[in-house]
């Protein structure tokens, strides 16, 4: 067999392995699908009950959000806002944000507001943050997060929004002040947003919900596609 044959075998196995590969892996994808966005929406649905509880509401907080651009929020890109109803009375929303000044990065929250005005909890999504150090803004580290619980911002200006090292009611870390100045900005900022876009936000149409449609309806679709065939 001369060189060239055998280099054009060899490349006609491995385009078949690539293909069959990549065939198996978007089998695997959609056999997974729907398991794994049930799994996210379980576990959004935990974090959600930590921050407002689930005797507060009665809508599916999950599916009940609007998506929202505003650099208040420390992104440009899209955030999600989750509004929690008892008996379609607006209870409470927790909106996600972004600290994007923490010491390592992006800081990513989540802060639920109550319609008073206060702040109900606080937690925090995903961090890059100096493990011994910026990391115990994770209520896995410290409880530090839940002293957010039950302030409310009196006005933009308000001096206690601060760690206590810049003069406010908020403890920062041993050998690590950039981290909780972070959070404490990002929640400030968070609490100032709903405050001026409250009623807006309980009046915009579902987000959530037309998602959750959208994938029951393709899901519909796959479903049909398979039993005709």
């Amino acid at each position: 067999m001369s060189m060239s044959v055998a280099i054009s075998k060899n490349s006609k196995i491995l385009a078949l392995f690539a293909i069959s590969c990549t065939a198996i892996v978007g089998l695997v994808n959609e056999l997974t699908k729907d398991r794994i966005y049930h799994q996210q929406q379980k576990q959004l649905l935990s974090t959600l009950n930590n921050i407002i509880e689930a005797k507060r509401y009665n809508n599916e907080l999950t599916l009940d959000c609007v998506k929202v651009n505003s650099l208040a929020l420390g992104s440009d890109k899209q955030q999600t806002v989750y509004l929690a109803r008892l008996n379609s009375t607006p209870v409470a929303a927790a909106i996600t944000a972004v600290a994007p000044n923490g010491y390592n990065g992006n800081i990513e929250l989540i802060v639920a507001m109550n319609v008073d005005g206060s702040i109900n909890g606080v937690r925090i999504l995903n961090h890059q943050e100096t493990p011994g150090l910026g990391d115990k803004i994770d209520l896995a580290k410290s409880n530090w997060i839940t002293s957010f619980s039950g302030k409310s911002l009196m006005s933009q200006n308000d001096s206690r929004w601060a760690v206590a090292k810049d003069g406010g009611m908020f403890d920062q870390f041993t050998g690590a002040t950039i981290t909780p100045r972070a959070v404490v900005a990002a929640v400030k900022k968070t609490a100032l947003y709903f405050k001026e876009n409250q009623n807006s936000l309980f009046s915009q149409k579902n987000d959530c919900q037309l998602t959750n449609e959208v994938l029951m309806s393709d899901n519909e679709e796959k479903t049909r596609d398979d039993n005709e065939n």
